[in-house]
């Protein structure tokens, strides 16, 4: 039976899955969407952020779908890839997707709020677990109205279908990327707190 690998030799590869994922996660398509569309820079619309969310501020439906499809996709896809050279990776790059969305190099450092990206890599980790948060935050977004909240919700949920499922091992992971989520939403948690946070349909 060969000897298991060392953590010496797989470094480099987790070294790289990390850099992969992470570059994968900061394509900003929000930015590419908006200026293709000839809309201008997305981040001088709206809250400047780079995400769905703002992207449909911009009045294109098109441009919205596609930035939501562009980051759920780009988490999934990292995912995916990882996942066929082992669990670990996986992990790996799961959080590499998520950084590289929030904080891409290319918009030094000030990317989008996560909730796609988490999306994707949600369903590629475990299908049901990426359904479930779906399901949450449209629940929570129809009966409060407010797009932050049913995603911190949902988010914040997302442990515990992991745990419902069964799937003990990506516990520990969804905790983290949870945590980098709400950091994200730190501003949109203020405003909650405050009672001052848009309801969906309104502007920032």
């Amino acid at each position: 039976m060969p000897d298991p690998i060392s953590w010496g030799e797989a470094a480099p590869y987790y070294a790289l899955a990390l850099v992969v994922s992470y570059f994968l996660g900061s394509i900003p398509f929000g930015l590419i969407f908006t200026k293709a569309a000839g809309l201008g820079d997305i981040r001088d619309i709206g809250s400047g952020n780079i995400g769905a969310t703002n992207a449909l501020r911009t009045g294109n439906r098109w441009v919205a779908g596609g930035t939501f499809l562009g980051d759920m996709g780009k988490g999934a896809l990292a995912v995916l890839l990882a996942r066929q050279f082992g669990p670990d990776l996986m992990v790996i790059a799961a959080f590499g997707a998520l950084v590289g969305h929030l904080f891409p190099v290319w918009l030094k450092f000030k990317g989008g709020k996560g909730i796609s990206t988490y999306i994707g890599v949600l369903l590629a980790l475990a299908w049901p677990v990426g359904l479930l948060f779906c399901a949450t935050w449209l629940a929570t977004a129809l009966l409060f109205r407010i797009s932050s909240l049913a995603a911190l919700v949902a988010s914040l949920l997302s442990p515990v279908y992991f745990i419902w499922i069964d799937q003990w091992q990506l516990v520990e992971l969804s905790i983290v990327l949870v945590a980098l989520v709400f950091f994200a939403h730190r501003a949109n948690i203020q405003r909650l707190l405050a009672g001052k946070e848009p309801r969906i349909g309104q502007k920032d």
